[in-house]
C-alpha cells in the first residue's frame, strides 16, 4: 500500500504516482476555486435577511460596510501571498489559505456585534483573496506551456460554480443563513486535510528554488526594466476586467429593469450572463492555446466593448435580449481570467506567483470601484443606457492596456525549462532519485 506522507523536501506526497499527483493537483485546485466563488456570493445571499431580521441591529450602511471590508481583505490577501508563494512555496501558501479563511468563516455566525462580523469577514477575505491566485499559479504551472490558457480558464469554472451552489443552498435555507456559512468553514476544512495529504509541491517552483538558491522574491522584481511594461499593462486590464465583472454581476437586472424591461426577464439575464461566462471560460482557453494569449485577449475585449454597447439600446426581441447578453457573458469574464493566463504564460516560475498576486489585488480595486460607480449612475437615474456604455468604455481601455503587452514571455535561464519533454524529464529525474540512481 503507498504511503501519502508528505516529503519535507518538497511537500509532494511520498509514494504517489505521476498520474495522481496531476489528478489531486486539477482536483484540489478547482475545488479551492470553488469554494471563493461560494464565499464571494454568499454575503450578497445573505443580505436581505440580515436587514429584515435586523440581525445586530444592522443597517443597509452596515451591510455595505461589511461588503466593502471582504472585499479589501481579498484585495490584500491576494497581493501578500504572491511573495510569499514564491519564497516558501505554492503548496503551504495554498492550504494556509483556506484553512485562515475556513476557520475565521466558521466564526461570522457567533459575531456579537456589526463591528466583530465585519473583521471577521475581512480576515476571511485575507485567506480567500490568496486562495485564486496560488491556484491558478500551481494549475499553470501543472500543464505544459502550450496549455496554460487553458488551466487558467478551466480553473475558474468553479467560481462560477460555487457561486451556483451558493444560489441555490441559499434558496432552500431561507431564514437559516447560519448554515451557509457552517457548511463553507466545514468544506473548506476537509479541503485542507485533503491538501496537506494529496497536493504536490509546484514542480516550476522546486526547479526554480534549485536554480536561484535563494527564496527571496522582492515585488521589485517585477519593475525591472524588462518586466515593467508587462506588469503596467496587466495591473490596467486586471483593474478593468475586474471591474466589468463585478459591475455587471451587481447591477445588471436593474439597468435591465430600469431599461423598461419586466422584472422576471431581468433577473434572467444573471443566469444568462454567467451561462455565458462559463461558455467563454472554456472557449477562451481553447482558443487562446491555439491563437495566442495576447491575440485572443484582444479579440475578446474588443468583442466585449461591441456587445456593452449594444445592450445600451432597447431591444424589443426576448432572443435577441438573450443573444447579446450571453455573448456579453462570453467575452467579458474569460476576457479577465485571460490576463491571468497572460501572467502565467509571460513570467517564470521564480516571481509567477508575485505577478498573479499582484494582478489579482490590484483587479480587485476595481471590483470594488465598478459596483460603486454603476450605483452612483443608477441614483442619478442615467444607468440606462450610460451604465452600459461606461462599462464598454472600460472594455476599451482594457483591450488597450492589453496591446501594450510585449508578446513574447519573459526568460529565466535555467529555471523552468518549457514544454512537455522538460516536465516528463523532471519526473524522470524525480523517479531516478527516489530509485536511489544518478540525479
Amino acid at each position: 500500500m503507498s504511503s501519502v506522507a508528505s516529503s519535507p523536501a518538497s511537500g509532494t506526497p511520498t509514494g504517489t504516482s505521476a498520474a495522481g499527483r496531476d489528478v489531486w493537483t486539477v482536483v484540489l485546485c478547482w475545488i479551492t476555486v470553488l469554494l471563493e466563488g461560494y464565499d464571494l456570493v454568499v454575503l450578497g445571499a445573505i443580505i436581505p435577511t440580515l436587514l429584515k431580521t435586523r440581525h445586530l441591529g444592522m443597517t443597509a450602511g452596515d451591510a455595505t460596510t461589511v461588503a466593502t471590508l471582504s472585499l479589501v481583505g481579498v484585495a490584500i490577501g491576494a497581493v501578500l501571498v504572491g511573495p510569499l508563494a514564491d519564497r516558501l512555496g505554492r503548496r503551504l501558501l495554498l492550504i494556509g489559505s483556506v484553512v485562515l479563511f475556513s476557520v475565521f468563516t466558521l466564526l461570522v455566525p457567533l459575531a456579537g456585534s456589526v463591528a466583530v462580523f465585519a473583521v471577521l469577514r475581512l480576515v476571511a477575505g485575507l485567506g480567500l483573496g490568496a486562495c485564486m491566485p496560488v491556484s491558478l499559479t500551481m494549475m499553470a504551472e501543472h500543464m505544459p506551456a502550450h496549455r496554460r490558457a487553458r488551466a487558467s480558464t478551466l480553473t475558474m469554472t468553479g467560481y462560477h460554480t460555487g457561486a451556483v451552489i451558493t444560489s441555490l443552498l441559499a434558496l432552500r435555507v431561507t431564514e437559516d443563513w447560519e448554515v451557509l456559512f457552517y457548511v463553507l468553514g466545514a468544506a473548506g476544512l476537509v479541503v485542507a486535510v485533503v491538501q496537506w495529504f494529496r497536493l504536490p509541491e509546484s514542480e516550476a517552483f522546486v526547479r526554480a528554488r534549485e536554480a536561484t538558491g535563494s527564496g527571496r522574491v522582492p515585488f521589485g522584481e517585477l519593475l525591472t526594466p524588462a518586466r515593467l511594461r508587462a506588469g503596467i499593462g496587466v495591473w490596467v486590464a486586471s483593474f478593468m476586467g475586474l471591474l466589468l465583472v463585478y459591475g455587471l454581476n451587481t447591477w445588471l437586472p436593474k439597468l435591465m429593469h430600469d431599461a423598461g424591461y419586466p422584472v422576471p426577464t431581468a433577473v434572467t439575464q444573471l443566469l444568462v450572463l454567467n451561462a455565458g461566462g462559463v461558455a467563454g471560460l472554456v472557449l477562451g482557453g481553447f482558443v487562446a492555446d491555439r491563437r495566442g494569449i495576447k491575440l485572443t485577449t484582444l479579440g475578446w475585449f474588443a468583442a466585449s466593448v461591441v456587445m456593452l454597447a449594444c445592450l445600451g439600446v432597447r431591444m424589443d426581441s426576448d432572443l435577441l435580449l438573450d443573444t447579446v447578453v450571453f455573448l456579453t457573458g462570453v467575452f467579458v469574464f474569460s476576457a479577465q481570467v485571460l490576463v491571468y493566463a497572460y501572467v502565467t504564460h509571460f513570467y517564470p516560475a521564480s516571481v509567477r506567483g508575485t505577478a498573479l498576486g499582484s494582478a489579482s489585488g490590484i483587479g480587485r480595486i476595481g471590483s470594488i470601484v465598478g459596483p460603486s460607480v454603476t450605483g452612483a449612475l443608477v441614483t442619478a437615474g442615467i444607468g440606462h443606457p450610460w451604465g452600459f456604455y461606461f462599462f464598454a468604455a472600460v472594455a476599451v481601455l482594457a483591450f488597450l492596456a492589453v496591446l501594450t503587452l510585449p508578446a513574447r514571455a519573459a526568460e529565466e535561464p535555467g529555471t523552468e525549462p518549457a514544454g512537455r519533454h522538460a516536465r516528463w524529464s523532471l519526473r524522470a529525474r524525480t523517479r531516478g532519485r527516489a530509485a536511489g540512481g544518478p540525479s
